[in-house]
């Protein structure tokens, strides 16, 4: 099955080598070397994958992964970043980037990455389709989620959640009191595992409160289980 990839980079030796690699991979691959119009494709187009840049004229790449998380349409991610720092790699993740490559990167390692964003991919198709035959519709409280029309209602108003959001809601809600650790939320939502980032849980938890819950300060659906990590509340706790 041919892929298709969106690369945007402005380096043209990088882009060059990384769109050989894609053909070496069977993907249909496409190079954009501007931030806006890197954007404007991917918003336009439906791709299996994103390699993103996180330097890019006219718009970087964090602020175009940040814009592509806050809709509902999910197109995997692999940022590409010529910056060492954690910072740089964390808030990519926190921002919704399913991996990163930090230049220089062999070819051979960017095939291994993008062979493994696929097979997460898969893996989430796999179980998604698994998951359409279990209860298509869950409330509790004022809490409405309609699993296969992809929305949740919080007393009877629409809540406007992004693809992980709605994933993330969707996994705790059909476990009620079931704690679940950080890690593994980021192994069974995210479909990957990066020790030392499960912190990209916790952000993603703390919006989805702000969405979700009456006062996120006390929240009354996802409750922090300290020292372990989290559950949702059980009907009538």
């Amino acid at each position: 099955m041919t892929r298709r990839v969106l690369v945007i980079e402005d380096d043209p030796d990088i882009g060059r080598l990384v769109m050989l690699q894609l053909a070496e991979l069977d993907c249909e691959g496409r190079l954009i070397a501007d931030g806006v119009a890197g954007l404007a494709e991917c918003e336009a187009g439906r791709y299996d994958l994103l390699i993103l840049d996180l330097m890019l004229p006219r718009m970087d790449g964090l602020e175009i992964c940040r814009r592509l998380r806050n809709q509902a349409r999910y197109t995997p991610i692999l940022m590409l970043t010529a910056k060492s720092s954690e910072l740089d790699r964390v808030l990519g993740l926190e921002l919704g980037a399913d991996d990163y490559l930090t230049k220089p990167f062999s070819m051979l390692e960017l095939a291994a990455r993008v062979k493994a964003v696929f097979r997460r991919a898969d893996h989430q198709q796999a179980a998604a389709t698994a998951a359409a035959g279990q209860e298509a519709l869950i409330e509790a409280g004022g809490l409405r989620i309609d699993v296969q029309r992809h929305e949740a209602l919080l007393d009877g108003k629409p809540v406007d959640l992004t693809a992980k959001e709605f994933e993330l809601l969707v996994y705790f809600a059909r476990s009620p009191g079931r704690v679940h650790t950080r890690a593994q939320l980021l192994d069974q939502v995210w479909g990957y595992s990066h020790s030392g980032y499960e912190h990209t849980v916790n952000s993603h938890i703390n919006r989805l409160r702000n969405k979700i819950e009456r006062d996120p300060g006390n929240p009354g659906y996802i409750q922090t289980v300290w020292g372990v990590g989290y559950k949702f509340a059980e009907p009538g706790g």
